[in-house]
């Protein structure tokens, strides 16, 4: 099979796979290194690179899943505030093997537009190498992570853009 045909393949099978139907095999950490290099070959104009990407892993992924169930709960009147949805939240995030926070950094050199287009790009690329690694994965945005700023130290000029779900689809 030539590059091209194996391009498309990987394209065409590329999908969005979300932690329920991850595996508790580990993810190594030499594909976790891999999928966020080929984010870095994504272009980008002027060369602002302005993705910031943030991995949670063990204890540092469960304190993300308690603190967003917090943040769920602080900011869901008790009319609106769903226990399934609580619960959800914590599931998703310890059921994957690894969580990585999308932020923005903008540069002020291009227009904002084109460095969250750049970031997207970089998060297809993401897709696309762990597809081709088997490894199950799905970009969320929930409007809760308006409200890590602290977490992810996001400063004044950057927007977090979402959480990168990653988990094993093989034992």
């Amino acid at each position: 099979m030539n590059k091209a045909e194996v391009l498309k393949e990987i394209i065409a099978q590329r999908r969005s796979i979300f932690p329920k139907d991850y595996t508790e095999a580990e993810i190594s950490q030499e594909i976790i290194d891999e999928i966020l290099h080929s984010a870095t070959l994504a272009p980008n104009h002027k060369r602002t690179k302005p993705w910031r990407f943030k991995v949670f892993k063990g204890e540092e992924k469960a304190k993300l899943a308690s603190e967003m169930q917090a943040i769920y709960k602080a900011t869901q009147s008790e009319q609106v505030f769903l226990e399934k949805k609580y619960n959800d939240i914590g599931f998703k995030i310890n059921k994957a093997d690894a969580v990585v926070s999308i932020v923005v950094n903008f540069s002020g050199m291009v227009p904002e537009w084109e460095e969250i287009a750049a970031v997207s790009m970089a998060v297809q690329n993401m897709y696309l190498t762990c597809t081709a690694n088997g490894i199950g994965c799905y970009w969320s945005s929930p409007k809760l992570t308006d409200h890590l700023k602290e977490s992810l130290t996001i400063e004044e000029n950057q927007k977090c853009l979402g959480l990168f779900y990653l988990g094993n689809l093989q034992e």
